[in-house]
């Protein structure tokens, strides 16, 4: 798995400088879709300069799929416990792209999947966790202020959850364990400046115009078939319920 170690140390060195985080989804007549969670981390490339050039001298444009890899590691993944082994299926659905090029300072990653319904979609961030877990030894922990998305997803103090009906689109951000949120908030102090000034934005594209949007920071396309919604990063750390909107389609 050298290639998912490396990819896992560039994933979070993405936390450690400015980035754009994007959360698309894209929805079809029936319900399904697909929906990708990406970084822009182009500014640590520049910032970084022969630092990522020594780590990985050549550029890098690759997409691969986390159940093509796991399938080649049967064996050895089949040694490990009930719940490791769990924390690696629920990577199957994702797909990854990847792109680092020191030349042009480019540094992009986009994790994606289709659904065949919204409610599947809590388990993004509960996959990328998981990934984040794969690291085994000093791995992110729940709740951890060094890693903005750990109180999401399993084990951590928020939830997070999609339905769609067809008719009413809702996102909905949830705060389990007030006490634990508030002690990871305060904890992210040198978090906070190195993400100043990072942006967390929205966009959902649906098959049918858009009727109402309960979120007052709503865009909305010409053809009124996409909201875009942009907040910044921190207040969503510290305030994740700040991004739960309702969407209404016209009939």
């Amino acid at each position: 798995m050298k290639k998912l170690t490396f990819l896992y140390l560039s994933f979070f060195a993405l936390l450690l400088a400015s980035c754009q985080f994007s959360e698309d989804i894209y929805i079809n007549e029936d319900g399904s879709g697909k929906m990708s969670f990406s970084f822009d981390g182009s500014q640590l490339m520049q910032m970084a300069g022969d630092k990522i050039s020594e780590t990985e001298e050549e550029a890098i444009d690759s997409t691969f799929s986390f159940k093509e890899i796991f399938d080649a590691k049967r064996d050895s993944i089949s040694r490990l416990s009930a719940e490791e082994q769990a924390k690696l299926k629920s990577l199957e659905p994702f797909n990854m792209h990847m792109v680092m090029n020191p030349e042009t300072s480019e540094m992009k990653f986009d994790m994606y999947r289709e659904f065949k319904k919204a409610g599947e979609l809590r388990d993004m961030f509960k996959a990328m966790n998981n990934f984040s877990n794969m690291a085994g030894k000093g791995a992110a922990q729940a709740n951890d202020p060094n890693n903005p998305f750990s109180s999401l997803g399993e084990n951590g103090s928020t939830e997070l959850n999609y339905a769609y009906d067809g008719k009413v689109f809702t996102r909905k951000a949830k705060i389990l364990d007030k006490e634990a949120y508030k002690q990871m908030t305060d904890s992210i102090g040198e978090m906070s400046m190195m993400f100043g000034s990072s942006m967390y934005k929205l966009n959902y594209h649906f098959p049918k115009p858009i009727k109402s949007v309960s979120n007052e920071k709503a865009m909305f396309s010409e053809d009124r078939k996409t909201v875009t919604v942009e907040f910044g990063f921190m207040e969503y750390v510290t305030n994740p319920e700040a991004l739960n909107l309702e969407v209404t389609l016209e009939d």
